[in-house]
């Protein structure tokens, strides 16, 4: 369980009272848990929302759970998002984008990214019927974390610095191996066949993702996991709404 608390110490800013003994490629070789933190997210929301559903209407309920949920993963992937999109808006060489994602100012266009990415979140999570939505708390965060293997795994460094040339050092066929198996499991057990379909369609956004990273920037960053983080969240939200919206 060492590399599974490793994993919850790097993905959120949950306390532990002890801190884990790290080694060398230890947070590569922790990415075969990221589901499985993904899936204490996805519990921690449920449970707030259980207890927010009794004293507060949706819609601020709801809000609120958007916001828990920035606030313990540290708001570590909306970061990612933003830069991004500001690299994007650079419209530059390779140098460029990278440059622009590793200045620790946020520019125009990436406080539209986030703030179109967080209304997207939360206009999705209120659209969710009753009867799918505790399921749908606790798999978004479980994709999205498999996500962030499956980005990693195989990849090239567009730099040689930064979280992810940490993590591609350590991760191999074996962590995307358990964090697959992790992930395919949760969406059977909450959605069955059509969490697989999801689970599927979110895999192919997450390869465009990845191919485009490698084709622009010959390789990938810890901001661009981060993005594809925060796009299988929300899109994995919207599927679901797409697929259960007529039970409302």
């Amino acid at each position: 369980m060492r590399l599974y608390f490793i994993a919850l110490q790097f993905l959120t800013i949950i306390p532990l009272p002890f801190s884990p003994r790290w080694e060398e490629n230890d947070l590569g070789r922790s990415m075969a848990f990221f589901p499985l933190v993904g899936l204490t997210i996805g519990g921690l929301l449920a449970g707030a929302d259980f207890l927010l559903t009794q004293y507060l209407p949706r819609p601020v309920g709801d809000l609120l759970l958007v916001a828990l949920l920035a606030g313990v993963t540290g708001a570590l992937h909306h970061d990612g998002l933003a830069d991004v999109c500001d690299g994007l808006a650079a419209r530059g060489a390779r140098e460029r984008f990278l440059a622009v994602m590793k200045d620790s100012r946020i520019g125009a266009v990436g406080v539209v990214g986030l703030v179109l990415g967080l209304l997207l979140k939360y206009q999705a999570i209120l659209a969710l019927p009753p009867e799918v939505k505790r399921q749908a708390l606790f798999f978004f965060p479980v994709v999205a974390r498999f996500a962030q293997v499956q980005m990693t795994v195989g990849s090239r460094r567009a730099r040689e610095d930064g979280l992810g040339a940490a993590c591609i050092a350590g991760a191999g066929v074996a962590q995307v191996a358990v964090a697959g198996i992790v992930t395919l499991a949760a969406a059977y057990l909450l959605f069955g066949v059509k969490g697989i379909a999801c689970w599927a369609v979110l895999s192919l956004l997450t390869a465009g993702v990845r191919a485009w990273s490698h084709r622009r920037l010959g390789g990938v960053t810890g901001d661009v996991i981060g993005c594809a983080s925060e796009l299988n969240e929300i899109i994995c939200l919207l599927i679901i709404v797409g697929m259960y919206g007529k039970l409302t």
